[in-house]
Formats: C-alpha cells, structure tokens, sequence
C-alpha cells in the first residue's frame, strides 16, 4: 500500500511538472525597448506617468486622502518631510513596461532630495536622483546613480518634465510626468 502511494506522488509530480511546462502558467511576453540612439552621443528613452490613473500608492504625513485611503504613514519624525509615490509607467506606445518609485524630501533629517527608482522587469532597474530646484522651464534634471543589468555599465542622466493636460475633456488625465532618460556606455576601467 505503501508503495503504491510512493508512486502515485511519484507520477502526480511528474504529471504537474509535464503540465506546467506544456501550458504556462503566466505568459510574460517583453515590450520591445523604444530607444532612440544618437550617433556618439550614447542613446535616449522615454517613459510617461498619467496622473492620475497611472498612481498607485502615495504617501507623505498628515496626508488627507491617502492612496490606497487605509495608508497609514509612519508616525517617526524622521519621515515627517517625505513624500512616496507608486506609478505604472508607460512606454512612448503607452503600454505599461514597469513601475516607478519616486521620494521627495524636504525635512531636517533628509534635506531638500528627489529620487526616482524604475524598474522595468524584463531590463532591470534605475536609481537617479534630481535636483531639487527645477530648471527654467519647469524641468528636474538629474544622474544615473546606479541601475542593474542591462543598465549597470551606463552613464547619464534622466530629466523628469510635467505637461499639464490641454484637451479639456472631463475624464482626462489632469496631466503626465515624462521622464527622459540620455545614457552612455561607461568608458572601461584601465
């Protein structure tokens, strides 16, 4: 009886592996890279966030209508000048290709800071932090702190650029965050 309970998981396990890998379980496909390369001068992509569908967690102290609205933010006075936000981010097709983080900070313990993390599943992952004061038009510009494969040997910079929505329509986002990312090859280590 005993045996025959052995082979009955036996074959039950090598039934599910056979079946798992026949039929997949999840069928991730990858978003081709819509990359724009400039002679010499490395390569650009970007990404965009509708505000506010795009959204979807933020958080910051004292906060009247968090998102998700049962966000509770830490009581700890180091976090009382941040701010954190979850996105989905768009290719320029406008299909989502990953998610975002983006910090901001304007307290004692962190100082004036902005930070973006996108991660995108099928390439890795950027961390780039921005200057606080925007530039003359508005823009953050910003470098690659770090990334990981496909983006750990590159160099650049990100710009994250605010366009208000101008169609006018009610259900219209009220506008989007671009970000520009311009990176370059890093030169080899001699």
């Amino acid at each position: 009886m005993f045996k025959t309970f052995i082979v009955g998981v036996i074959l039950g396990v090598a039934a599910t592996a056979g079946i798992l890998y026949s039929v997949p379980v999840v069928d991730l496909k990858r978003e081709p890279s819509l990359i724009v390369v400039h002679p010499n001068l490395g390569n650009t992509e970007s990404f965009h966030i509708n505000v506010p569908m795009d959204r979807i967690v933020i958080g910051a102290p004292a906060q009247a209508e968090p998102v998700p609205p049962d966000l509770d933010w830490p009581e700890d006075e180091r976090f009382a000048g941040l701010r954190a936000e979850l996105f989905k981010i768009r290719n320029a097709k406008d299909t989502v290709v990953g998610v975002a983080s983006r910090i901001s900070g304007n307290g004692a313990a962190t100082g004036r800071t902005i930070e973006w993390v996108l991660h995108l599943p099928a390439r890795g992952s950027i961390y780039a932090t921005l200057a606080p004061e925007p530039l003359e038009g508005g823009d953050r510009v910003g470098e690659l702190r770090a990334g990981t494969r496909e983006f750990s040997n590159l160099n650049g910079q990100i710009t994250e650029r605010w366009v208000q929505d101008q169609t006018g329509f009610q259900d219209a986002p009220a506008g989007r965050i671009e970000l520009i990312t311009a990176f370059v090859a890093r030169e080899p280590e001699s």
